[in-house]
């Protein structure tokens, strides 16, 4: 049974309205720059990723906890990208496993190359935007979500 009780978040949940975008990235191109030269393109204020299914020669992450990211080389299958997309800021984390099923995971950083495709449903929300704001508990820009003002 549900409670009547508000939901435990850091600000109003918000329904939105979505619409979705399907692509494919090609071999040596840069997952990161892909995504937001995407964002930037179609100029999205409030999106997220919906899945991601393909693979990587080359991975950068920046972990849990670390100023600067990690890479590694090899043959990747991406297990999971995630997170949400704006032109006011993106927070996206990547999953890859290697050849006998390792999976590691953090933050996507610029130097994750395409292998053979990555294959990305994006869904935007169109009526909503959102800013990335210092929140005083920890002092990181962290996700805002807006109404858009009507026109």
């Amino acid at each position: 049974m549900l409670s009547a009780q508000p939901y435990p978040t850091a600000g109003p949940v918000v329904s939105t309205v979505m619409q979705t975008y399907s692509f494919r990235l090609r071999p040596g191109q840069d997952l990161k720059k892909e995504l937001d030269a995407f964002v930037r393109q179609e100029r999205i204020g409030a999106g997220a990723l919906l899945t991601c299914v393909g693979s990587l020669t080359d991975v950068s992450l920046r972990l849990a906890n670390q100023e600067e990211p990690s890479m590694w080389h090899g043959h990747f299958e991406i297990v999971s990208l995630v997170g949400t997309l704006s032109t006011n800021g993106s927070h996206v984390h990547l999953s890859v496993s290697d050849s006998t099923g390792q999976t590691l995971g953090g933050h996507l950083m610029e130097g994750c190359t395409v292998y053979t495709t990555a294959e990305l449903v994006v869904g935007v929300m169109t009526d909503i935007t959102y800013a990335r704001e210092v929140d005083p508990a920890f002092g990181y820009r962290e996700l805002v979500v807006r109404k858009k003002r009507r026109k």
